[in-house]
């Protein structure tokens, strides 16, 4: 009988050793949720209002996520530095990214956009292929964030407004990184980040769709279009 209940005991050690190294094999959840201010995007059928009041409409919203680092409370990190990802709204499988497991993740570090290197390396597969329409083939380099949609007070041809921002060569960078602190409890399945489409307004620079309704190159509008967006990611609880 006692041996019965050792070799039991020692099962049920077996399953609770076998359980905790798939747990630390698992892999933990980045997941990204747009919003307009407290509204959740919805493209095509959802007029939204900038803080000038100028009301709008989204049809497409993507950006390059890349560079990712995760830092533990132990403020050991682990760098993706190769890692490149397309978050598009029209692909919602696109929103979320698997990482390696980090417990007790106190910091995650980012870059909207696609560094130098990659930018002048040509053609290029996966996320950064061409055919995802992120690519100035007359430019040789990437769009690292793309926000397009229709606005009555657009001067533009349909009263379209269409922001494409890029730009890595010096005094048109707009590469941004994006630093944000996690809650006491980094031991989430899914992290959730929140993107606040109405920080591409006027999170730092004031940008009215009346007066600057296109932005398809590099340079100071681009510029100005990345340090507010690079405000609009927040973690959510």
């Amino acid at each position: 009988m006692q041996k019965r209940v050792c070799k039991q005991w020692s099962q049920l050690f077996l399953v609770l050793i076998l359980v905790m190294g798939l747990r630390q094999a698992s892999a933990q959840t980045l997941q990204f949720v747009h919003a307009v201010g407290n509204a959740p995007l919805v493209l095509f059928d959802s007029v939204y209002y900038n803080r000038f009041g100028e009301p709008f409409v989204v049809n497409k919203f993507k950006y390059y996520i890349s560079g990712i680092e995760l830092t533990d409370d132990k403020q050991s990190t682990t760098s993706l530095s190769d890692k490149y990802f397309l978050i598009n709204e029209e692909d919602s499988a696109s929103k979320i990214i698997t990482l390696p497991i980090k417990h007790n993740l106190r910091k995650i570090s980012f870059l909207i956009g696609v560094d130098s290197a990659r930018n002048v390396s040509g053609v290029q597969t996966g996320s950064l292929d061409p055919m995802n329409a992120m690519f100035w083939t007359w430019n040789s380099g990437y769009v690292f964030a793309k926000l397009e949609g229709q606005s009555e007070v657009s001067p533009a041809p349909q009263h379209s407004f269409s922001w494409h921002v890029g730009g890595f060569r010096q005094k048109e960078n707009a590469l941004r990184r994006i630093t944000l602190e996690l809650p006491p409890d980094g031991n989430l399945d899914t992290l959730r980040i929140k993107a606040d489409l109405l920080q591409w307004f006027d999170a730092l620079r004031p940008l009215k769709i009346a007066i600057t309704p296109v932005c398809h190159q590099p340079g100071e509008l681009a510029t100005r279009l990345a340090d507010n967006y690079a405000r609009m990611f927040s973690v959510l609880q």
